[in-house]
């Protein structure tokens, strides 16, 4: 089954040579069109990576609920 970070790891090599491709189709210089196919790549990176990152949780996709309270500020003993 694939999941959103497949196809973002489709998207990345895609946006690369392929807006490149275009644009270089359409005329616009090399040391252009390469830049703006590397910015829409790492833009897909950056949204997966920051904007809906990876959670950590149960393997059957069951929400996380935390137990502990953020006010929680408990000794911590490090000897």
């Amino acid at each position: 089954m694939l999941d959103y970070y497949d196809y973002v790891l489709g998207f990345v090599p895609l946006a690369l040579v392929g807006i490149t491709a275009v644009l270089r189709a359409a005329g616009v210089d090399l040391l252009i069109a390469v830049p703006v196919g590397a910015a829409a790549a790492s833009l897909a990176v950056g949204h997966a990576l920051f904007v809906n990152g990876p959670v950590a949780g149960p393997a059957d996709g069951a929400p996380v609920h935390s137990t502990a309270s953020t006010t929680d500020r408990s000794r911590f003993n490090a000897d």
